[in-house]
């Protein structure tokens, strides 16, 4: 099993955490990277765009001149979708672009995306996020002395979120706080570099090893 090293908020070596093999060894799964994105953004599309048809849009509704003997082409109405000013048809409806998505698709997708920071060297691990005062020069020279990236994923344990942390990070530029329980793939591959808290990715640890296949897991033995 490989460990990771763990710091405290100036930066020095204070542990190590254990990452489980079976939750982390695997390989990066591409696809099921892309699938989460495309499933996150899908929920944040508004939806509103409304088009008006023959029954929404002004225009009387008399018939403008008889059926036959004119001529002229058959019209019933001025609001028909065949003239200018006229009703739209098959126009898009406000609608949710949401669908469901497998939740062990979605802990699958979270384990590749926390692997790859990993293997990337872009995620660290601190012993806690506590500071004296809710100050958010506090974090900024901490994360500085992280060397943090220009984007900062901050995580934390639902049981450990303090409200120090809370109002000392809300004002940083480029930074966002998560929750383990709340934490996406989405977010992690959008922030160039993600800091959790010991306890943070312990949980995450135990929730993921529960959706890991039993095939992975007998890949995992048969590889040791």
């Amino acid at each position: 099993m490989a460990n990771i090293d763990v710091v405290n908020l100036g930066g020095k070596k204070v542990g190590e955490f254990e990452l489980l093999d079976e939750v982390f060894a695997g390989e990066i799964n591409d696809g099921l990277l892309w699938e989460s994105v495309k499933h996150y953004r899908a929920a944040l599309r508004q939806g509103t765009a409304s088009t008006k048809t023959r029954g929404l849009v002004s225009g009387a509704g008399r018939k403008l001149w008889k059926q036959k003997g004119t001529g002229r082409a058959r019209i019933a109405s001025i609001r028909s979708p065949l003239w200018r000013s006229g009703g739209t048809v098959h126009g898009p409806k406000p609608r949710s672009y949401e669908y469901s998505f497998p939740q062990k698709k979605l802990m699958g997708a979270l384990r590749s995306a926390i692997a790859a920071k990993i293997a990337d060297g872009k995620l660290t691990v601190v012993e806690s996020f506590q500071v004296d005062e809710p100050k958010t020069k506090f974090y900024r020279a901490a994360l500085n002395k992280l060397e943090a990236g220009k984007t900062t994923l901050l995580v934390e344990s639902s049981q450990k979120l303090s409200e120090n942390l809370y109002l000392g990070s809300r004002n940083l530029d480029g930074v966002e706080l998560v929750l383990s329980s709340e934490v996406h793939p989405y977010d992690l591959l959008r922030y160039e570099h993600a800091i959790f808290s010991k306890d943070a990715l312990e949980t995450l640890q135990e929730t993921l090893k529960k959706f890991v296949s039993k095939r992975s897991k007998h890949a995992q033995k048969e590889v040791a």
